[in-house]
């Protein structure tokens, strides 16, 4: 008898090298254009003396005890938001109290808290709970409008030692706020079209608090609107100042107005 090996390996080459043919070079490194040279980072200004403190007060990390506030168990989610909010206007009527008080308006309308009186009037927006500060127990973030101003008051309290603690607090005019991880994202409007601010507070054990982490100038990806430069009189020289272009990435931002976004704890 004859082995019929020879024959089905014959077979199988064949099949293997029709394969390959109709395959092409699929599979293969190709590659990727030429690779930039690296340019090492140069030093600008070697002798300018280096700052001693912050330009924007980010580190006051002034945390609060609430006073007046508790809950059976120290479950955050039995604390009456209404109830924080009156406290922190109680120990600080300088910001509520009076006719020249900032946010004067926000203390008037918490009567209208009460009972649903009037929500849409009541200052005071929905609490959010999370674990912010990694104990493993919920935390509040609370918000409350700042009237008669744009700007909105936002909050985060946890239970430290049976007493309620205010362990973050920041006032700005606000686009929108995030919880991510354990931490918190505000977004506020720049001074340039199509670009906002977006400000991120992480939980410091050590500080106990949650500290300023980073400030980013970003596109918001809608387009920026520009006024025409207005048009120049018959025989008048000169040209109109340069403008930002609208499709620009690399504008630089506005500086930050001094008291916003205040890192405050108070």
């Amino acid at each position: 008898m004859f082995s019929r090996r020879p024959a089905l390996v014959t077979a199988l080459v064949g099949l293997l090298l029709a394969t390959a043919a109709g395959c092409g070079d699929a599979g293969g490194l190709r590659g990727a254009g030429p690779t930039p040279t690296a340019v090492s980072p140069a030093r600008l200004w070697p002798s300018l003396t280096p700052a001693a403190s912050p330009a924007w007060p980010y580190d006051e990390l002034q945390i609060e005890t609430v006073k007046g506030v508790t809950a059976p168990g120290d479950d955050i989610r039995e604390v009456d938001p209404v109830a924080v909010v009156r406290a922190e206007v109680a120990a600080h009527p300088g910001d509520y109290r009076g006719g020249k008080a900032p946010y004067r308006d926000t203390a008037a309308r918490l009567a209208d808290c009460a009972g649903g009186r009037d929500r849409a009037r009541c200052p005071v927006l929905r609490a959010y709970y999370r674990d912010l500060t990694g104990d493993g127990r919920e935390d509040m973030t609370l918000g409350f409008r700042l009237y008669p101003t744009n700007q909105t008051a936002v909050r985060v309290y946890t239970f430290e030692g049976h007493r309620l603690k205010q362990v973050f607090a920041n006032d700005d005019a606000v686009i929108g706020v995030e919880l991510a991880g354990r931490a918190v994202i505000i977004r506020s409007p720049a001074g340039i079209p199509g670009y906002e601010y977006r400000t991120t507070w992480s939980w410091d054990p050590e500080q106990r608090a949650m500290v300023f982490s980073r400030d980013e100038f970003l596109r918001t990806g809608r387009p920026a609107r520009h006024k025409p430069a207005p048009a120049l009189s018959e025989g008048a020289s000169g040209s109109a100042g340069p403008s930002l272009p609208e499709e620009s990435g690399s504008a630089a931002p506005p500086p930050r107005p001094s008291a916003t976004p205040s890192a405050s704890l108070r």
